[in-house]
């Protein structure tokens, strides 16, 4: 549904701006931007489930490395 499609782009947004490191944050945030952007048009149901299945993996990924990069910050 769009609601989720919708709530999953702005979770993968929210973690991404997470990361202190501003190269890994600008990474995650254009490489977010570009797979929805690139899949907006997609009508295979099957095609759809499959790619918000990867996203919600990717967000997994996105959150727990997050955390990890706000523990182990370098101070400067």
């Amino acid at each position: 549904s769009k609601s989720d499609v919708l709530h999953l782009y702005r979770n993968l947004l929210r973690n991404s701006k997470k990361f202190c490191n501003y190269n890994f944050r600008e990474y995650f945030l254009r490489r977010t931007k570009e797979d929805f952007k690139c899949h907006k048009n997609e009508s295979d149901p099957s095609k759809v489930q499959q790619l918000l299945e990867k996203a919600r993996q990717d967000l997994v990924v996105i959150s727990r490395q997050a955390t990890l990069s706000q523990m182990y910050a370098a101070d400067r």
